[in-house]
């Protein structure tokens, strides 16, 4: 089963230097449609005024990884980690039994990035936090994955979720096959271009949920930047 989630339909914040939109609800003002999906609970298309950003604060008990579209994402927290994250890569934070952080505009464009948030499949450990450039030329024409909470992806970087994040840049014409099998879900953005999953039509900046189906058969219609969460 495929639910199209539409740019238009999500629900938005606007606080002047921050403008979000929700694919899942975060609220239980939010849309009763975009309902948490396995671990998956949290993704969030946020744009940061230059100048501008989230200052210091907490976090327990999850999984939060960062995309970052444009721009550059200052990062410190108390773990004494510091870090500046370029467009097209990844961060990853195990806040565990606590941590405390700051992200920021560190560049001169707006700052667009997604925030995915991930149940962990146990409660507390230390806290992490890591980064990792993943070059747009290494997932042409594929998925590759970039984080991971499973033994035997190599290359990405370690959640402590049952789920995989993954990217792929498709150009127009260009099809890939996802496998899912009928207990697994996964959660798909198109952070720019058109694309098609399993013959329905999705556009820029959609989101889709992929329930109860063996495959997920994805064909960009344009050159497409795809972000997908499978959820384990």
């Amino acid at each position: 089963m495929l639910t199209h989630r539409r740019w238009e339909s999500l629900d938005r914040g606007n606080l002047g230097w921050l403008r979000a939109k929700h694919h899942f609800a975060v609220s239980a003002a939010g849309n009763p449609a975009h309902a948490a999906l396995g671990p998956l609970i949290v993704w969030n298309d946020d744009e940061i005024s230059v100048g501008s950003g989230f200052p210091m604060h907490g976090h327990r008990d999850m999984e939060i990884i960062t995309y970052v579209r444009q721009g550059l994402l200052g990062h410190r927290d108390t773990l004494g980690s510091e870090g500046t994250i370029h467009t097209g890569d990844v961060q990853v934070m195990s806040a565990g039994t606590g941590i405390r952080h700051a992200e920021f505009n560190h560049g001169e464009v707006p700052l667009k990035l997604y925030q995915i948030w991930l149940l962990p499949r146990e409660a507390g450990g230390e806290p992490t936090w890591d980064t990792k450039p993943f070059p747009k030329s290494d997932r042409s024409g594929r998925f590759v994955v970039l984080a991971s909470g499973f033994d035997g992806d190599e290359g990405a970087l370690p959640i402590r979720a049952d789920a995989r994040v993954l990217g792929a840049m498709l150009k127009a014409g260009e099809s890939v096959q996802h496998e899912l099998g009928s207990a697994r879900s996964a959660y798909l953005v198109v952070a720019s271009g058109r694309i098609e999953v399993n013959g329905e039509p999705v556009g820029p900046l959609d989101g889709v949920a992929i329930t109860k189906v063996a495959a997920a058969r994805i064909s960009a219609l344009e050159d497409s930047e795809l972000v997908m969460v499978d959820a384990g």
